[in-house]
């Protein structure tokens, strides 16, 4: 690993601007890194030359006093992101050599800030699932491993290979989404941070759809501050998404005063799940006597349908993944498995094109929009969405934020939970409410495990309360310390 490598994105852009190195130094070292990294599998492609390309001019810009936010700066882009020119797959077989005709907003937002390409990022297929093991391209590891063992862990999902890359240092940052935790998730299982923005914040216009209603874009860094640079360049009305919200987008990085004195936290009870390791029970205190520290109000408080939101996302979400994904039939883009007529082709290229997990939940959300079922099963997931975000909404009316963990425990074995969906769910349990109220969350590096594995808190914040959010994120870095690099066991050079 090179010094350049080691910089975060607030520091390698100083960097740049300082003229310390130019970006197709900075890029040449990350191409080289990434090269050396392929038994993480974190990345489904990558563009060595077109990331050159893109860093020299760049450093036109740069020494013509020019330049955006992103200016110079290379990251990696989740392979659910369409680029222009640049295969997107979404990580399944059924886009096998899909290349699109056009740039996603949020890529676009950034290429016009002068962020670099290094490739695309790895993902669970269609972004389903919680341990990035789902990809028609292989599982992603985890560049962390337990205290004295070698065991291969996942990196969470379904923004795997985004978490990995950022953790091993073979990207500045990168682009994720987040449907049920997927950005979040990963961020805890690999020390890094993640934000999921508030939903309407990003654009979703020309990302490979999942479940429309959920979907959210958002950026996974190794700092709050990075994540903030980030957000604020990913961020913006987009009136080709009719669920993009027009607001303005703050300055992010501003918000990072680092004072949250008089600011109240919330501790939902209900986050206190039975069987949770004593870990997470002790970190999670320990993020509270941080906050408190600093001067913030703790509250007890209660979100009662808490319980309630796993069955309802395992509901809503499939219904409309089984909806989105209609539309890859081996006819127009992708995949094509002839058959004996049409409806012979469609059952023999979706049978080929989709994997074990995609296929159990369209099957799912096929059977709950079916007739005699919406209304046992969909319309009521629909209703006890409302009814959670309800409960924040009364929250709110007394506290600022809520403290919870990220996830019940730490990364785990690669196979070790694969076989069991229901146990895959619950890596999920403490980031889908924030999806089912659409609010903003982050998740920060806060310790690690009894076994040295990194562990996460969460912040959720009230709709389009990124800057508190971000804010109380960096109170907890602060605390807790940015998280050091894993040692580097992958790297072939």
């Amino acid at each position: 690993m090179t010094d350049l490598t080691a910089l975060t994105l607030s520091q390698a852009r100083d960097g740049l601007q300082a003229r310390e190195f130019s970006s197709v130094e900075l890029t040449q070292a990350f191409n080289k890194a990434v090269e050396a990294a392929e038994a993480l599998n974190a990345y489904v492609l990558t563009t060595p030359d077109k990331a050159l390309e893109m860093a020299q001019q760049s450093d036109d810009r740069l020494a013509r006093g020019e330049g955006g936010i992103l200016e110079g700066l290379p990251v990696g882009i989740k392979d659910l992101f369409c680029t222009k020119g640049v295969r997107t797959t979404a990580s399944s077989h059924i886009l096998d050599g899909f290349i699109p005709t056009y740039e996603s907003t949020v890529t676009a937002n950034m290429w016009r800030d002068g962020a670099v390409m290094l490739g695309k990022l790895n993902n669970d297929e269609f972004a389903m699932g919680s341990s990035n093991e789902t990809s028609y391209y292989g599982p992603v590891t985890n560049p962390w491993r337990k205290d004295g063992s070698n065991m291969a862990l996942v990196p969470g999902g379904s923004s795997g290979g985004s978490a990995s890359a950022v953790a091993a240092r073979i990207a500045l940052a990168a682009t994720a989404t987040d449907t049920g935790g997927s950005i979040r998730q990963p961020a805890a299982l690999t020390g890094t941070v993640g934000i999921k923005p508030t939903y309407g914040r990003c654009s979703r216009w020309g990302i490979v759809a999942f479940a429309s209603s959920l979907d959210q874009a958002g950026p996974l860094t190794r700092t709050v501050r990075d994540s903030a640079i980030m957000l604020q360049s990913m961020a913006g009305h987009d009136p080709k998404d009719t669920t993009s919200v027009n607001v303005g987008v703050p300055d992010y990085e501003k918000a990072l005063i680092g004072d949250i004195r008089g600011l109240k936290v919330g501790i939902p009870k209900e986050y206190r799940v039975d069987g949770m390791p004593a870990d997470v029970d002790v970190l999670w205190n320990k993020g509270i006597e941080w906050l408190r520290a600093a001067g913030a109000e703790i509250r007890d408080v209660s979100l009662p349908y808490t319980k309630y939101a796993l069955p309802a996302y395992y509901i809503v979400a499939p219904a409309e993944a089984s909806s989105n994904l209609a539309r890859y039939d081996g006819v127009r883009y992708g995949l094509r498995v002839p058959g004996e007529d049409i409806i012979d082709m469609y059952e023999k290229t979706r049978s080929a094109g989709f994997g074990a997990e995609v296929k159990r939940r369209v099957l799912i959300g096929t059977y709950v929009l079916s007739a005699g079922y919406y209304d046992a099963y969909y319309l009521k997931a629909q209703k006890v969405r409302t009814l959670i975000a309800r409960d924040f909404d009364k929250v709110y009316e007394e506290v600022d934020v809520l403290l919870t963990p990220s996830t019940p425990g730490p990364a785990f074995g690669i196979g070790e939970r694969s076989g069991d969906p229901i146990a895959m769910y619950l890596n999920d349990i403490f980031t889908v409410t924030v999806n089912m109220a659409g609010l903003p969350g982050i998740s920060v590096p806060a310790g690690f495990s009894e076994d040295g594995l990194p562990m996460g808190l969460q912040i959720i914040g009230k709709a389009f309360d990124e800057e508190t959010v971000l804010n109380v994120g960096g109170v907890i870095e602060e605390a807790a310390g940015v998280m050091a690099a894993p040692a580097n066991w992958w790297s072939t050079q």
